[in-house]
């Protein structure tokens, strides 16, 4: 078995979207899971689909195109604003694409014709975390920009939220939503299907509603794969948190001491830490570093101290008993951890529970 190597729990991760579908059909949510993590593997796609759901999201082109050309049919989601430079691909591989200049939706449009078909775009609303978004007392005029033209289908609007800055998805924010839905559909005539409540971030207002709501969908990938909600960053009751650990390969275990000697500069990155002396400690050192994981996305067991990281070294701190070279430590991963595992190319994937899952291709 290779290493370092991140263990994929297929059957773990059908579970958490079933019970996640299960949860919010009861407050008439719908999932849409992102794949972008998993850089749209055929495999995690397909677990998706067996669970349930509708429809795809992901926010690299190339990642739809590796699903789409792996056989599977079922519609898809472009979560990030298309670049005009990928129009034909878009068009080609995404049914929806989520979207907030006129400019680019009027290139869709050009494009759908040629290609002969039609695109459904979902306008994405600025609610405060200041990412993407058109600002809310422009909508009506973006709208009508846009609702004539061909080949353009206005499916929904949505809104992401505290992915730069933390905005927490309330209900006020939610409520706003809802209305500006409700407002578009009324001065144009028009029904929106989607009103997409933002990402894994919106599950704890989701999962605690009891007022009626025009939100309808929620693009979910960190609750569905790490079994938690990103705003608190707590499990989702009822969930599995390990469905995907990573495990890395002891290369050297010595006693050295805690404090560097000679004169010091900056390390390979620029940082030059305060360090004090601890005397001497069970130091080892793990196959695994910054080009391998964010370092800061990885928690080690019980009794293992991550102290710092190279480019491609882990040197840790065992409290009670030295490790020994050849042994092999899990680490757990939060969001951070496992997109950047999934897509270092030193990391090998193992898919665990793989059969049964490989043959729906919706």
């Amino acid at each position: 078995m290779s290493y370092p190597r991140l263990d994929i729990n297929c059957t773990k991760i059908y579970f958490n979207t079933r019970t996640l579908i299960n949860k919010l059909y009861k407050k008439r949510i719908s999932i849409t899971p992102v794949t972008k993590v998993f850089l749209g593997n055929p495999i995690i796609t397909n677990v998706l689909i067996n669970a349930g759901v509708n429809m795809i999201a992901d926010s690299r082109v190339e990642n739809i195109e590796r699903i789409k050309l792996s056989g599977i049919k079922i519609p898809t989601m472009l979560i990030r604003t298309p670049m005009i430079s990928q129009i034909t691909n878009v068009l080609k591989y995404c049914n929806f694409s989520l979207n907030t200049e006129v400019s680019v939706i009027k290139k869709l449009s050009l494009e759908a014709c040629k290609l002969d078909i039609k695109h459904g775009v979902i306008i994405m609303i600025e609610l405060g975390d200041l990412r993407e978004g058109v600002m809310p007392h422009q909508l009506f005029d973006f709208v009508n920009k846009i609702i004539k033209l061909p080949n353009i289908i206005i499916k929904g609007i949505g809104v992401n939220l505290a992915c730069r800055y933390g905005v927490v998805p309330d209900k006020m924010k939610m409520s706003q939503l809802s209305e500006l839905a409700t407002s578009v559909e009324n001065k144009f005539n028009i029904k929106l299907d989607i009103i997409s409540g933002g990402n894994s971030a919106s599950l704890y207002w989701a999962i605690n509603n009891k007022n009626q709501t025009r939100v309808n969908n929620l693009r979910l990938g960190e609750s569905i794969f790490l079994g938690c909600e990103s705003l608190y960053q707590k499990p989702i009751k009822g969930l599995f948190t390990d469905a995907i650990t990573l495990t890395a390969e002891v290369i050297e275990s010595k006693i050295k001491p805690s404090l560097p000697w000679g004169e010091r500069g900056c390390n390979a990155f620029g940082e030059k830490e305060d360090i004090c002396d601890r005397g001497l400690v069970l130091q080892a050192i793990i196959a695994l570093g910054r080009q391998d994981v964010s370092i800061s996305g990885i928690k080690a067991p019980k009794g293992i101290t991550i102290v710092s990281s190279t480019s491609d070294h882990l040197v840790v701190e065992a409290i009670k008993y030295p490790l020994f070279v050849g042994q092999k430590i899990k680490f757990e991963l939060d969001y951070s951890g496992l997109l950047s595992s999934m897509s270092s190319p030193f990391i090998y994937k193992n898919f665990q529970n793989v059969k049964g899952f490989e043959l729906l291709k919706k």
